[in-house]
C-alpha cells in the first residue's frame, strides 16, 4: 500500500467508495465526478503507479482486469457500448497515480 495513494486508502476502506465489484485483485467504483451517466474506475489492489510502470509480471494482472470490464459494463446496464481509458503520467491526464480503467457510457434505453 503507498500510505499517499487516495485509491490505496478506499482500496483499504480508510476512505468511503461506492464500490460496485471487488474481487482478490482488483476493485471498482463509481467515480465521484462522473463524466458519463455511469463512470466506474476499476483498479488493481496492488499499487501500480501508472501504466508505465506495468511490466512483464503485471501481464496476467492487467489480462484479468481488460476481461473484467465488459461483464462490468454490462451489468451496469452499457449493453450498447462503452468506452474505455486509462490516463497515463500527468501529459496523459493522469491525476491519481494509481493504475485505473475508467469505464463510461449510457445506459440503453
Amino acid at each position: 500500500m503507498n500510505e499517499e495513494c487516495i485509491f490505496c486508502k478506499i482500496i483499504h476502506r480508510q476512505i468511503p467508495a461506492a464500490v460496485v465489484y471487488e474481487d482478490a485483485d482488483m476493485l471498482c467504483f463509481k467515480d465521484i465526478h462522473p463524466a458519463a451517466p455511469v463512470h466506474l474506475l476499476l483498479i488493481p489492489k496492488a499499487h501500480l503507479d501508472s501504466l508505465t510502470h506495468a511490466d512483464e509480471t503485471h501481464a496476467d494482472l492487467l489480462g484479468k482486469m481488460m476481461v473484467k470490464v465488459p461483464q462490468i459494463a454490462r451489468e451496469h446496464g452499457l449493453n450498447a457500448g462503452f468506452k474505455t481509458q486509462i490516463n497515463t503520467g500527468k501529459g496523459g491526464g493522469q491525476e491519481v497515480f494509481h493504475l485505473h480503467i475508467h469505464i463510461l457510457g449510457t445506459p440503453a434505453p
